[in-house]
């Protein structure tokens, strides 16, 4: 019975210590870098070295985030008991707005993700999001694949993962979208009625692209090319 109330104490008191901590912005967290930022998303590069911890900093918007290795984070949300996150490399999660958190790295190596904020968000919550023709789905390349996550907010997330010298076949991105390497890339797009155009990407690199053309994607690397994609209608 005494350990019991001990445990709920120290419970009790951990929460107490979270809701007490005073909160900034997200841009005011300095492990958080802001890299991308239009009237469609906010793009941060995350970085945490090894057991330490962000600020207590505040989510306004929905938002996407992914790891960039194995990771093992403590989540303390303003006035929740903390939870441990087991992460790999490459996880990929939606998570709604609206709380304020504490970070904290429990293992040896730096905690690396990249979280993208939906500036849109209030937006897509009013009226119905348009639809995609796909929203879920594997698709088996030659030396690949191609997987749809999820559609959140009426942005559809998609993980492709490509073997040196595959090809993501011919598609069209109608509107803009959101390019991040998971791994370091060397890939080359080969544009309808451009030509190819070689891109180099280090883990963790985001490029905004607009939409309105076609194009095929080859990994000319001699490594694995794995990188998500966030499409905008």
């Amino acid at each position: 019975m005494k350990l019991r109330s001990a445990f709920l104490l120290m419970v009790s008191s951990a929460v107490l210590l979270s809701a007490q901590t005073p909160e900034v912005e997200i841009t005011a967290e300095p492990h958080h870098h802001l890299v991308v930022q239009n009237p469609f998303v906010r793009v941060f590069k995350v970085e945490v070295a090894p057991h330490a911890a962000t600020l207590m900093h505040r989510h306004r918007h929905d938002y996407v985030f992914i790891t960039l290795g194995a990771s093992e984070v403590e989540n303390d949300v303003q006035g929740k008991s903390p939870v441990t996150l087991k992460l790999k490399y490459g996880d990929t999660y939606f998570l709604p707005g609206g709380f304020a958190h504490i970070a904290k790295n429990l293992l040896d190596q730096p905690f690396r993700n990249v979280t993208i904020e939906f500036m849109q968000d209030e937006k897509a919550h009013k009226s119905p999001p348009p639809k995609w023709d796909e929203e879920r789905g594997m698709h088996i390349l030659e030396g690949g694949t191609q997987d749809i996550l999820f559609v959140k907010d009426g942005v559809r997330v998609t993980e492709v993962a490509l073997q040196p010298g595959a090809t993501l076949p011919k598609h069209h991105h109608t509107g803009p979208h959101l390019l991040v390497a998971v791994s370091d890339l060397e890939i080359r797009s080969d544009v309808v009625g451009q030509g190819p155009m070689p891109g180099h990407f280090k883990s963790g690199d985001v490029k905004w692209l607009p939409g309105g053309y076609s194009h095929t994607l080859t990994n000319v690397g001699k490594t694995e090319a794995k990188f998500i994609t966030l499409e905008f209608h």
